[in-house]
């Protein structure tokens, strides 16, 4: 089953301003991230992960009133924002589960897991 791994952050602590220059911890926590990540590589579990720019690079689109309107910025303002994906390609929500909790303890945000639909749904 493939799932999808959403990775968040408070929207407090990431400033637009130094969102390009991050901390000495948040650089510890990739690097550990990273070595993981080859865990999972070399297990056949990973499929891909990517960070994404800061909230205020978005841009959101939608129908209203009949019409496509595009606006920039996020699509509302929440105190913790989405901040990086991953797809893991594992046996169930168990393993998915055990795979997300090592991850929080190492970059320390909040993950939310979602399966992804495929032939295991239908």
């Amino acid at each position: 089953m493939k799932f999808l791994i959403l990775g968040y952050t408070p929207s407090n602590s990431w400033d637009a301003a130094t969102a390009d220059t991050p901390t000495e911890d948040a650089l510890a926590a990739f690097a550990a991230y990273q070595e993981f990540e080859a865990e999972l590589r070399a297990s056949g579990e990973f499929v891909s992960t990517e960070g994404l720019g800061h909230p205020a690079l978005s841009t959101t689109v939608r129908k209203a009133d009949g019409s496509i309107v595009i606006t920039d910025g996020p699509f509302a303002e929440l105190k913790e924002v989405l901040a990086s994906f991953a797809v893991i390609e594992v046996s169930g929500l168990d393993r998915a589960k055990d795979i997300v909790a090592r991850m929080v303890e190492m970059l320390g945000e909040p993950m939310e897991i979602r399966p992804i639909m495929g032939d295991d749904f239908a």
